[in-house]
């Protein structure tokens, strides 16, 4: 976002914590990165559509009312022991107790209910254009949830889906109406009404091919699904920043971080992520972005020659007047002894033999940074083209919030003490280092996906990329990590010691510095020397322009 876009956001936002602290009476809620924070907590808000993104601030309204009447109508205890474990019938079941408190908003708030609608309408718009009701299953998940709202709340489905959803709508109303019927009835006991909610959603769950559950038809519809059934449930430490490291900066023991699973790892390129017409859309918007910064790229490209290339030799240059005899020109004495441009010299080009890795953190707080960090490695992978030199931009991430699936095995497993990592570590590659960046450039808009932005394991991203950047053959190697913060995964750090994360990013780090590979930390508004012995902050208000690549130039000279 540009810095009026930035600041305008920052607006919707207090007045939106200020709404959600006079609704719910909640005095210490915020919001921080997009997420509503108590105190320094973040709040599970499992239903998908109160988690917000940066393009529509007008629906972060309804989304922020939702989720203050969320905190103001739904005993919270109570919700957690009645909700079923997991997968379709936990996502039908938060969905349909967020519909039950949106229809309890009092006569008097006719706003509240029109910022409702308006998210309702933006969020089933979202899921229908990012292929969600591309498959009968997908359908299924989207009809039931529009008729269920319509019938909780008394409002119309979605105007623009009601004849995509009307043949699946006719051929569940036999099975589900004696439970839509119960969610009228009983929205304002939240214990009746979760009885008919979980029947509902086992109902629902039970059409579904299990077979069709575990085998997604292609990874965009699998990625869409997946992000349906992330729950955000177990808060855990707060998000970002850099909480006192204390004493942790030394290195750990040898061998001290372990991997409870690696069963459900992932290397994936970025590009195949996205829809092509959407990563079209967003390589577009990031072009529109980067000409609005105003960079010579050109320019660039010189001076990052002029900081990482050295002088290699090329040949010679024959016919000069000083220098080695050649002798090859002696003839030319002979026969014209005036004629002295019988010597020699080396000729000698700047031969920029550098990998240069950039490497992002793809966490949740991290997306509202995203475009700016996109505007970053985009340019500096093209002026890297120019000057001769290689690139990789990669990222990291986790395939789920709070553990996912390897957590549910550690859980089955009887919760055995110190697990080590505990989530689905999942890297991305926007571009490879032999792919030019004018073939990689569609890949590298991937970036500007919000939903591939959930939780950083850095240590092992770190190395990661390191190994990578070890395989290609470069006289010089360098990495940057882009965070804006500590790492943060909920379910390891709930299941381990404290600041297990933060000393094995910082064993790392220092295992690297001292096997010669040369690793930066790009603070995006923070300062992460306490992991890095070379950072810089860059202040990410001021957006990405010449600046912030002559800081970055300065910290390699």
């Amino acid at each position: 976002m540009s810095t009026a876009e930035t600041r305008r956001r920052q607006e919707v936002e207090e007045l939106s914590a200020a709404a959600i602290r006079a609704v719910s009476g909640s005095p210490d809620a915020h919001f921080r990165g997009g997420r509503l924070h108590r105190g320094t907590r973040p709040m599970p808000m499992p239903a998908p559509h109160l988690r917000t993104e940066d393009e529509d601030l007008g629906s972060f309204r309804g989304a922020a009312d939702g989720m203050a009447l969320h905190l103001s109508r739904s005993d919270r205890e109570l919700h957690r022991r009645l909700r079923p474990a997991g997968g379709v019938e936990r996502l039908l079941f938060e969905l349909l107790e967020q519909f039950r408190v949106e229809s309890l908003v009092p006569a008097g708030f006719p706003g509240v209910t029109a910022n409702l609608r308006r998210r309702h309408e933006r969020w089933s718009l979202s899921a229908h254009h990012n292929g969600l009701t591309e498959t009968a299953r997908g359908v299924l998940i989207y009809t039931v949830a529009q008729v269920a709202r319509a019938r909780i709340t008394g409002e119309p489905v979605v105007e623009e889906t009601e004849d995509l959803i009307e043949a699946t709508r006719a051929a569940i109303a036999p099975m589900l109406g004696t439970h839509l019927a119960g969610l009228r009835r009983h929205r304002a006991d939240q214990a009746v009404f979760a009885e008919s909610a979980r029947a509902l959603a086992e109902a629902v769950a039970a059409l579904l091919d299990p077979a069709e559950e575990e085998s997604p038809e292609d990874e965009a519809e699998a990625a869409a699904y997946a992000l349906l059934l992330d729950f955000d449930d177990e808060t855990g430490a707060e998000e970002g920043g850099i909480a006192g490291l204390g004493d942790h900066k030394g290195p750990v023991a040898a061998g001290s971080y372990q991997v409870f699973t690696t069963a459900y790892d992932r290397e994936d390129r970025a590009g195949p992520l996205v829809r092509p017409e959407l990563l079209r859309e967003l390589r577009e918007r990031l072009d529109a972005r980067i000409a609005k910064q105003g960079v010579n790229v050109a320019r660039l490209a010189r001076e990052l020659t002029a900081v990482l290339a050295q002088p290699q030799r090329s040949g010679w240059d024959g016919a000069q007047e000083e220098g080695q005899i050649d002798g090859r020109a002696l003839a030319r004495l002979i026969a014209a002894p005036a004629d002295h441009r019988v010597f020699r010299v080396e000729r000698t080009e700047p031969v920029a033999d550098v990998l240069v890795t950039f490497l992002i953190d793809c966490s949740g707080s991290m997306k509202a940074h995203r475009e700016t960090v996109a505007v970053l490695v985009d340019l500096f992978a093209r002026a890297l083209d120019l000057a001769g030199a290689s690139s990789e931009i990669l990222g990291f991430t986790t395939g789920a919030w709070h553990g996912g699936r390897a957590r549910r095995d550690w859980l089955r497993a009887g919760r055995p003490k110190q697990p080590g990592r505990l989530n689905e570590r999942r890297h991305l590659v926007f571009k490879d280092a032999a792919t030019p960046w004018r073939r990689a450039r569609r890949d590298v808009a991937a970036l500007l996906k919000a939903d591939l932005f959930r939780e950083g394991i850095d240590g092992e991203a770190l190395a990661w990329a390191a190994e990578r950047a070890r395989a290609c053959d470069a006289r010089r190697r360098l990495v940057f990590v882009l965070s804006d913060g500590s790492p943060m995964d909920g379910a390891t750090a709930l299941a381990n010691e404290e600041r297990y994360l933060d000393r094995h990013l910082v064993q790392v780090a220092d295992g690297l510095e001292r096997s010669g590979t040369e690793v930066y930390g790009i603070g995006v508004g923070l300062d992460l020397s306490a992991y890095y012995r070379r950072s810089l902050a860059l202040d990410a208000a001021e957006g990405t322009g010449f600046r912030a690549f002559r800081e970055i130039l300065d910290l390699i000279s």
